[in-house]
């Protein structure tokens, strides 16, 4: 279905899930929420998809949400609104796979919110970032107050919000909002080998790696060194120990089963 506003694809055991409003640069609407939302429902299900991998189709990632859509919006609808796109961000970083988000163009908005769900950004060169609510006379509402702040500090974070300043490609990477830089055209590319680099490791450890960094950011420092101590050990019981350990003093690839 070309004109489906939401496309996955599959490449070996990653999916490549792609915006598709490129009229309207991705920009997120109702419809498109909702399907993000029953979409990652179906990849956490799917045992075939050890990953994901968020792109935009056309010149842009995602600018936003659909500001033709929301300002009209009663606050009682925007408060729902605002509920959907956070449940569709909790599902993301609950899905239990990795997930990167590979920026091409114009991450604004909402569509800056979506790449900071992700366990991590790569961009191309030309990306551009922001966080512009506040030239709305809005503020973000997607979760982007609690996990920019939680990406690049707090007084970064009111810097961005604030000002509603756009911070491009080399600059994202130096402050911390990418991971990678990679030239445009070979963003995708890029970012799918390092996803699927990420994928042949052991995805039951994986998994709760994913799990204990975030539960442990909400957590002091010796509570959260006790959740890893405990998932440390519930490692131990699992195949993918034995044959990583095993391989490892054979000298040859672990060959893991997620079991």
């Amino acid at each position: 279905m070309p004109n489906r506003p939401v496309q996955v694809k599959h490449d070996e055991n990653i999916a490549i899930l792609s915006l598709n409003r490129p009229a309207a640069r991705n920009c997120l609407n109702g419809e498109m929420l909702q399907l993000l939302l029953t979409t990652f429902a179906s990849l956490k299900e799917n045992a075939a998809v050890a990953g994901v991998l968020i792109t935009g189709a056309g010149a842009s990632f995602c600018a936003g949400a659909d500001i033709d859509a929301m300002r009209t919006m009663t606050p009682f609808e925007a408060g729902r609104f605002s509920q959907l796109g956070q449940d569709v961000m909790f599902a993301i970083e609950s899905l239990g796979k990795p997930v990167i988000a590979a920026v091409n163009g114009y991450a604004l908005g909402g569509g800056f919110e979506l790449a900071l769900a992700c366990d991590f950004i790569v961009a191309s060169r030309s990306a551009v970032f922001a966080a512009p609510e506040i030239r709305l006379g809005i503020i973000p509402g997607f979760g982007g107050t609690q996990r920019l702040t939680r990406l690049v500090g707090k007084a970064r974070a009111k810097e961005l919000i604030f000002t509603g300043d756009r911070v491009e490609g080399e600059a994202a990477l130096a402050m911390g909002l990418a991971n990678r830089i990679y030239d445009d055209g070979a963003l995708l590319e890029k970012a799918a080998a390092l996803l699927k680099t990420i994928c042949s490791r052991g995805m039951l450890s994986l998994k709760m790696a994913k799990e204990i960094i975030g539960a442990g950011a909400d957590v002091d420092l010796k509570n959260a060194c006790l959740m890893e101590r405990d998932a440390f050990a519930i490692c131990f019981a699992t195949e993918d120990q034995k044959e990583g350990m095993t391989a490892f003093i054979e000298k040859r690839p672990a060959q893991f089963k997620g079991k």
